[in-house]
């Protein structure tokens, strides 16, 4: 899965290849789990649970389900997302959207998914190498035309403050593009409030503080 993210289109193609070989597995299986189910809802409002044909068919749902993106990603641990074995392809899948776009909108798209990771992420007491991840897909998100539910990375951002982050988002705040630079310095200004809460609300009454207009949004 990690190929997604490669740079070597080969890997990537590979990727791609497998992830939909996993999606299509996922799909039959919960079509056979859903039809087993009607078929055992008769049994009554509890016994059809236990019928043993669907019990299995659940049970490979549920394992087959693991292996695919976004399906993979769609239960929280109680102990929190920092130790969840499944962090690495949380990351992937933010990773992924970053690099290629495209792919991610066409192969695995789900707003709320990204919306609860980064809900998740936000919330959790990172390590280093998990910070750095996470930087850099901040970065990433203030540099492109803004896509649904970026805006829950001015909360990361929050979260995973750092000199680090502060240098890159000056950077960008700097560069050509608009973007980077009014969702650079919209996120250096909140790390700079506090106070002020990282929403809509507020990034419009930070644009009206401006001498320009932002970019439109994109529709994605």
């Amino acid at each position: 899965m990690f190929g997604l993210v490669s740079d070597d289109p080969m890997k990537r193609a590979a990727a791609l290849a497998q992830l939909i070989e996993v999606q299509r597995r996922t799909h039959e299986a919960q079509q056979e789990s859903n039809e087993l189910w009607c078929l055992a809802s008769s049994l009554g409002p509890e016994e059809h649970y236990e019928e043993p044909a669907f019990r299995q068919a659940r049970q490979c749902y549920g394992e087959v389900r693991r292996y695919s993106l976004p399906d993979g990603l769609s239960g929280w641990p109680w102990g929190g997302i920092a130790a969840w074995p499944g962090l690495p392809y949380a990351l992937l899948y933010l990773e992924w959207e970053a690099k290629y776009p495209e792919d991610w909108t066409h192969y695995a798209k789900s707003w709320g998914t990204k919306k609860g990771l980064l809900q998740q992420l936000e919330k959790a007491d990172h390590h280093y190498g998990t910070k750095a991840k996470l930087t850099d897909l901040v970065v990433s998100a203030v540099g492109r035309p803004y896509r649904c539910e970026d805006r829950w990375y001015a909360r990361l951002a929050r979260a995973i403050d750092s000199d680090g982050l502060r240098a890159r988002l000056g950077h960008a705040a700097q560069s050509d593009s608009p973007w980077a630079q009014y969702q650079a310095s919209f996120i250096l200004w909140l790390l700079t409030n506090p106070g002020a809460p990282a929403s809509r609300h507020t990034w419009r009454m930070w644009l009206a503080t401006r001498d320009t207009p932002a970019p439109p949004r994109s529709s994605a």
